[in-house]
């Protein structure tokens, strides 16, 4: 089972990925992908054609949704597998989620213009495919066109992240919220990419405590954003806290993305593939 290739986590223009729904589950077959989940930031928009694509193909589709939390003064990702897409307080939790997108572009626009970089507001609607999410990833890419920064890692890094000069504190779904509503409608919940959260051990603790005891199903140990280092150290955390574990590439684009779609490192070999519960 831990054979298989699935990729359980990425991005359309449905969100801030640079390709189509379709084009991205085109990618995928081609890579050799069997197993794919598309996971859209507080958004469900790509997954008709996504999973229209993969019927077509013969691709093993999964509806999916990465859900924006705030926690502990920081901005969690939990991403729900196996939704039912059509479920109403679903549908109205991430409506609700993605209504402070747009104040928060025009004030990143505001901070980001203060120190010189003027238009980045209409830059960054250049790039989204969804007026309704307008992310930091479109800012990125618009800074990168400019020539601000060489890659969208290196906006992030010196503008977007906290404490730099682009960033813009904003308040999104509880953990309480996010699993609520993924296990409502019917999906796995995952904490997305752990690597990338600056906890501490204690705090990594505090939050797989809470998110187990709020009925979470796995984490994410081999995904685009961990070393090897941190595949292992994300095993451990599967062990200890009796979770599955998801293997995922976090693609957002060709350009933007450190692994392609299917090119994840294999699972640890003993731990239970979240795609168990799946097919």
């Amino acid at each position: 089972m831990n054979a298989l290739n699935a990729d359980l986590h990425c991005h359309s223009t449905a969100s801030d990925g640079t390709l189509p729904p379709a084009e991205v589950v085109r990618r995928a077959h081609a890579n050799g992908v069997d197993l794919l989940a598309l996971t859209d930031h507080d958004e469900l928009l790509g997954l008709p054609e996504a999973s229209a694509t993969a019927a077509d193909l013969g691709l093993r589709f999964v509806p999916g949704v990465e859900v924006s939390v705030s926690w502990l003064d920081q901005t969690l990702h939990i991403v729900g597998l196996g939704i039912d897409p059509a479920n109403p307080a679903l549908i109205e939790g991430l409506a609700k989620v993605r209504g402070g997108r747009d104040g928060r572009s025009v004030r990143i626009a505001a901070e980001l213009d203060r120190i010189g970089i003027h238009g980045a507001l209409e830059g960054a609607l250049r790039y989204v495919g969804n007026p309704a999410l307008v992310s930091r990833a479109h800012f990125a890419r618009y800074l990168v066109e400019i020539g601000v920064s060489k890659n969208v890692h290196d906006v992030f890094l010196h503008y977007l992240a906290r404490g730099k000069p682009g960033y813009v504190e904003h308040i999104w779904a509880t953990l309480e919220d996010a699993l609520g509503w993924i296990k409502g409608a019917g999906g796995l919940a995952v904490v997305a990419h752990p690597g990338r959260y600056r906890l501490s051990h204690a705090e990594m603790d505090i939050l797989f405590d809470k998110f187990c005891d709020l009925g979470g199903d796995a984490v994410e140990v081999s995904c685009g954003a961990h070393d090897g280092g941190q595949v292992l150290a994300f095993a451990r955390v599967a062990r200890k806290f009796g979770l599955m574990a998801s293997r995922a590439s976090d693609f957002h684009g060709p350009e933007d993305s450190p692994i392609d779609l299917g090119k994840a490192p294999p699972l640890p070999p003993d731990l239970i593939p979240v795609w168990s519960r799946l097919i």
